[in-house]
């Protein structure tokens, strides 16, 4: 029954701000482990750049949505992370994931929380691509389509990519994520 022992912590009782911590199949996952004392909830992709086993709290994956619920009633994973948590970051927010919310696919654990997320709570996003990707037209749209949901960017930077090309579309620094979200800290009703 460890399922349930993982769904009894995200219970909100308790005074404690609460982060969920989405990560997406951007290169810019690498970064996981330097930002994360909170909850995660992955996509299969991101993990091919990262170690799950490397982050120091329980990373949530499609396969956990799936195996913790098993007859009506039964908690939903998705709609317990939305519950329990007060701010929403997407880092990376990769080009395929930013397309999907844009257009309301919910179609992994991810996209789910951020369908049913309660846009009274903040959701912070930082894309990151490359940037051939980043300059196509279509990426404007998607972003500006966020924003008009009251998602709240953290632009992306210009720097070398992964890839080796250079320009804008890496993931803003992990320091301006973290004073991003050290704001809404402060903020009542968060």
């Amino acid at each position: 029954m460890q399922q349930h022992s993982e769904l009894d912590s995200l219970q909100t009782s308790g005074s404690k701000f609460r982060v969920l911590l989405g990560l997406t199949g951007s290169v810019a996952a690498l970064k996981a482990p330097l930002l994360v004392d909170v909850r995660v909830v992955t996509t299969d992709h991101a993990t091919h750049f990262y170690d799950i086993n490397e982050v120091p709290v329980h990373a949530y994956t499609d396969k956990d949505e799936w195996e913790m619920w098993t007859k009506r009633c039964d908690p939903v994973l998705h709609i317990e992370l939305r519950r329990w948590a007060d701010l929403f970051v997407i880092a990376p927010l990769d080009a395929n994931t930013l397309g999907k919310i844009a257009s309301g696919i919910c179609d992994n654990l991810l996209t789910c929380v951020v369908r049913a997320w309660d846009t009274n709570r903040p959701l912070l996003f930082c894309p990151a691509m490359n940037t051939a990707m980043w300059n196509h037209p279509i990426t404007a749209q998607q972003v500006a389509t966020l924003k008009t949901f009251g998602y709240i960017e953290i632009p992306c930077i210009s720097k070398k990519l992964v890839c080796g090309d250079e320009g804008k579309g890496g993931m803003a620094e992990v320091s301006t994520i973290v004073d991003t979200v050290k704001q809404y800290f402060q903020k009542p009703g968060v």
